[in-house]
């Protein structure tokens, strides 16, 4: 089996009484592309943090290249913050060149396609650019691990299709990805996926095993108000795609119950993975 870059084993953070990470075990191995996913408060953000070092474990391990979170093992990965970790008041070129510094001197150039923006400052190019500045600073001294926090969070369709890209170039080249991410489209492209809700691992596989036999009923009407309206009082898991209502984890007797007078073609279907995630996480987390 290939060693893992990057691994977390039953890891878990409390602050007080309140557990952010419970029990989460994790690996990002040379060439893949991992993605963890959940809600805001998930914990996504805070098992990153254990995995960088910067907060500690309350509970089992967490290990880069085979030893604890340091200065050393951070030394041989790129990380991009959610906030970028880019300084507004400098230039583009500046800001490599002060991430160059940091890390040993390493020189990394303005992108071909930033070249035009190298003089700017930070603070006004935009937030698709400032994030492909914090991507070629993530990568300018050649990481063997790269942690991408909600990447392309707030970008347009083509500047995220550029980051994701770039994301297959660095892997392809065997460097091992870890990448938050609320797009399913996005979620699609990963290996790997991890499914966190409220702290907890609650899936974990590629598409394929977390979609696994989850089905969902398809319900077409003229009157797709009322027949959302009609489900989702029936205490079904009820959701739309464009004016489609589809039930998830339901029978067509259920939804044809719910559904009462109201006239509708209804047919199963295989779910989606946002929808078979919906029906993961209430299973691990019934209301």
């Amino acid at each position: 089996m290939t060693e893992a870059l990057l691994e977390a084993r039953n890891a878990t953070r409390r602050f007080g009484d309140f557990v952010a990470v419970h029990d989460v075990s994790l690996t990002v191995t040379a060439g893949e592309i991992v993605g963890l996913l959940g809600a805001n408060g998930a914990g996504k953000t805070t098992l990153i943090r254990m995995i960088l070092g910067l907060l500690g474990v309350s509970d089992g391990s967490v290990a880069l290249f085979g030893e604890s979170p340091s200065r050393a093992t951070r030394a041989r990965l790129g990380y991009v913050p959610q906030g970028l970790g880019l300084w507004n008041d400098l230039t583009v070129a500046e800001n490599l060149d002060f991430v160059g510094d940091a890390y040993a001197g390493a020189s990394i150039p303005v992108p071909d396609d930033l070249a035009e923006f190298a003089p700017e400052l930070v603070g006004g190019i935009g937030l698709g650019r400032q994030r492909q500045v914090a991507f070629a600073a993530a990568l300018g001294h050649s990481p063997e691990l790269l942690v991408l926090d909600e990447p392309t969070s707030g970008v347009d369709p083509l500047s995220r299709a550029r980051l994701w890209d770039s994301i297959h170039t660095v892997a392809d080249s065997g460097v091992g990805v870890l990448v938050t991410t609320h797009y399913m489209q996005e979620a699609q492209q990963c290996d790997r996926l991890l499914l966190m809700s409220q702290g907890r691992a609650v899936a974990e596989g590629g598409e394929a095993e977390i979609v696994g036999d989850t089905t969902t009923v398809a319900v077409r009407t003229d009157r797709w108000q009322d027949a959302f309206t009609a489900l989702d009082a029936a205490g079904l898991m009820t959701m739309l795609a464009g004016t489609h209502v589809r039930a998830v984890d339901a029978t067509e007797a259920q939804v044809r119950a719910a559904l009462g007078a109201i006239p509708a073609q209804v047919e199963t279907a295989s779910a989606t993975l946002e929808e078979a995630m919906v029906a993961r996480e209430r299973v691990a987390h019934p209301a």
